[in-house]
């Protein structure tokens, strides 16, 4: 599967999910302190599913109806 890391769920997330064999991309290696508009642009605009824990995602899809490829919100 293809994925994108937000920051805020933290490299060890990318690494693990990484060795699983799955694509990914992790936010502070490719644009570090990117604005959320952003990282849900880049997930959307490359099918990648977003992994964070940030809920304010939730706004961005649910309230402000942004398209997205899928979001994973983690609550360690």
């Amino acid at each position: 599967m293809r994925f994108i890391v937000d920051e805020s769920a933290g490299v060890f997330v990318a690494s693990y999910l990484r060795g699983e064999g799955h694509d990914v991309l992790a936010v502070a290696e490719i644009m570090s302190q990117a604005a959320d508009e952003d990282v849900l642009s880049k997930a959307m605009g490359e099918g990648r599913i977003l992994v964070t824990n940030d809920k304010d995602f939730g706004e961005l899809v649910f309230r402000g109806r942004r398209k997205h490829s899928g979001i994973v919100l983690l609550r360690l």
